[in-house]
């Protein structure tokens, strides 16, 4: 088996559950996803990070800039030239919103400025009706780069002291993160220089340890579970206690998460994590169309991230043809909210919000390829 492939089956289905949750579906199935789902993609980031980088600071920061900040700023740019063209054509409007009621409005020529600032230098200034999951590139981008800067800093610090060895570097930064996540919730305190506050990102570092360190020990863990056949019972195990944590103490990455939901997240976050990565175990012993489908749902998570909630607009479309809504709730945030507990359109935005983006991505792939053949075919 290939741990790689492991680790791409596992963000295949992240990225399906981050869809889900998005549909609206059952409030029950929402607030189980939320509990691990954001976390599972800072571990599985996390898993991949290589000491090397502590010597060659610049091609890391050089990756993430490629991999996050430039995706980032292209496609936020690009809905915002559109924001104001989407309320010409009907896609938005000021009448409905998110569940909240709240909406969004047109852009004055100020505001489109003061967006594109935010954009370049804050990470900032995304539509938060067309791209709603953005937060995460900014998240992940500080995470890591902070986590790099921490193990560097703390490496240096633990190497100075006799008794102290540098391999618990990676639980000091875990440590480090969630005691000054704790202060952060109790004291309802910002970091004002990152938008939202700082929470997401504080805690994205300490998922991104967890990562880390997960790897350190992922040949022993399958081997345990393997040994004993635990991987059933401990993957129920595992999604019960999720479960009971969904119902009884609700948590997720949200920025505005109180010190009760703080204390509530680690747990299920991780668990979550390792039945996912179970699942990913079984899935990954097979070579049929499963393993195939969510390797490459898993290798190709930007695509979905940024095009999800675009996608969402077909399957609105047949939503309000369905039940005769007034047409203006297309601009519904980020699916219409009318009988979305009762209905099960939720699923055909699932396969919607999945299969739109990567079809886009496929069809754009096969021209580029035909392109490059017929380029090369002329100069032969």
């Amino acid at each position: 088996m290939n741990r790689v492939t492991n680790i791409s089956i596992c963000k295949g289905i992240a990225i399906i559950l981050m869809v889900i949750a998005h549909a609206e579906a059952p409030g029950w199935l929402c607030h189980f996803i939320f509990e691990f789902h954001m976390p599972l993609f800072f571990i599985t980031a996390g898993y991949f990070f290589s000491l090397k980088y502590l010597n060659d600071e610049a091609t890391f920061i050089k990756k993430r800039i490629k991999g996050l900040y430039w995706p980032f700023v292209k496609w936020s740019v690009f809905f915002l030239i559109i924001h104001n063209w989407m309320f010409d054509i009907g896609i938005l409007n000021e009448q409905y919103g998110n569940e909240t009621g709240g909406v969004t409005h047109p852009y004055t020529w100020h505001q489109i400025q003061q967006n594109l600032w935010n954009i370049f230098t804050a990470m900032g200034g995304y539509d938060q009706f067309l791209c709603g999951a953005f937060w995460f590139f900014r998240g992940l981008f500080v995470a890591s780069i902070l986590y790099l800067f921490l193990y560097k800093v703390l490496n240096l610090c633990v190497s100075r002291v006799p008794k102290l060895s540098t391999k618990s570097v990676p639980y000091l930064i875990c440590v480090v993160m969630l005691l000054l996540c704790g202060w952060k919730t109790y004291e309802r305190l910002n970091v004002i220089t990152l938008v939202q506050g700082g929470y997401r990102d504080m805690m994205g570092c300490f998922f991104f340890g967890c990562g880390f360190i997960f790897r350190q020990y992922v040949d022993k863990y399958r081997e345990l579970i393997s040994r004993h056949h635990a991987q059933l019972w401990t993957t129920i195990i595992f999604g019960a206690i999720v479960y009971l944590f969904s119902v009884y103490l609700i948590a997720n990455m949200n920025w505005r998460s109180t010190f009760t939901q703080f204390l509530s997240l680690p747990v299920p976050a991780l668990l979550g994590f390792l039945m996912t990565y179970n699942i990913s175990l079984w899935i990954d012993r097979g070579e049929g169309w499963l393993k195939r489908s969510l390797v490459y749902i898993g290798e190709h998570t930007l695509y979905i991230f940024i095009f999800h909630i675009c996608a969402y607009k077909v399957v609105s479309l047949l939503k309000i043809w369905y039940y005769g809504l007034d047409i203006r709730q297309i601009g519904c945030h980020m699916v219409v909210h009318d009988y979305s507990q009762q209905d099960w359109f939720w699923v055909l935005y699932t396969i919607a919000g999945v299969g739109i983006p990567l079809a886009f991505y496929w069809l754009q792939e096969q021209i580029s390829d035909k392109m490059k053949r017929m380029r090369a075919t002329k100069a032969g």
